[in-house]
Formats: structure tokens, sequence, C-alpha cells
């Protein structure tokens, strides 16, 4: 996992092919009038942007993937997330959905953090993640990097 602001994105451009390019797109933007919907920026980089109500620690759904990368950018002034390494979480609330390159676990995250608007948070195969979670309505971006 990765947490920083998108001022430093530059430092992350040879983390992955597409993280340069991925990073690139997101700047381009303004992040305070993006609209919600989804975005097809190349092969194998997909983002989208949806404004819903938060979760709270305890409802909150928490993931992972097997074959694409999260870029999750804040876009409201504070969005809570929970993580833990996927080592660390042993409980599966069912079976892996190839389709939605989804798996849920029924664990509880390790940690919980803040991103605030403009900071982003990298999330592997290995990052088991809990995103959305606060008060009222929590607006984000999210860009999909195939492995």
């Amino acid at each position: 996992m990765i947490i920083d602001s998108l001022e430093n994105a530059e430092k992350y451009y040879g983390v992955h092919p597409l993280f340069k390019q991925a990073f690139e797109w997101l700047k381009s933007l303004d992040l305070s009038t993006v609209e919600e919907g989804k975005y097809e920026i190349a092969d194998g980089l997909k983002a989208g942007v949806s404004n819903k109500a938060g979760y709270t620690a305890e409802t909150a759904k928490f993931e992972c993937h097997n074959n694409w990368m999260d870029i999750q950018v804040a876009l409201s002034p504070r969005e809570t997330m929970g993580w833990s390494s996927r080592s660390q979480v042993s409980s599966p609330a069912g079976e892996y959905n190839a389709e939605k390159d989804v798996i849920f676990w029924n664990d509880k995250p390790g940690m919980y953090f803040d991103l605030q608007f403009g900071q982003f948070a990298v999330y592997f195969p290995e990052d088991v993640h809990a995103p959305q979670i606060g008060e009222g309505p929590i607006k984000k971006l999210v860009v999909k990097i195939k492995i």
C-alpha cells in the first residue's frame, strides 16, 4: 500500500508501467468538479467516480483484488479507510468473483487511516481494504490498473 498526495505522484511512476499514465490523467482533472461516471483511459487503465453514502467501520466492505490494483483518490474533505495485509486475513465472506475481480472478507481491518481531498491510497493485490468510511456522502475516484 502507498499513501500520499497527488503532488508527489511522480515518485511512483516506476512502480508499474501504467502508473505514469494513470497519475498524469489524474493530474489533468479538476478534482473539485470531476463528474460521476466511468472513464476508459487506456488499455488496462480505467476509472470511476462515485458519490455514495459512507459506511461505518462495522458495515464497510473489506475487499481485495487479484488482477487489478486501485489508486483511490479522496474527493471529499475526509474519507476513512481500513487496511490489512492479505496474509493477516483468514475468513472469506464467500468465493472470489472473477468477473468483478473481488473477494470480500469477514475479518476486520488491522488499522484505519484518513485521506483528505486530493490524497490517494494505492492498493495492490496483497492489500485488503475497507474504503468509503465516513459520515454523509463520500465522493471518490478509483483508477483501476491491470496487473
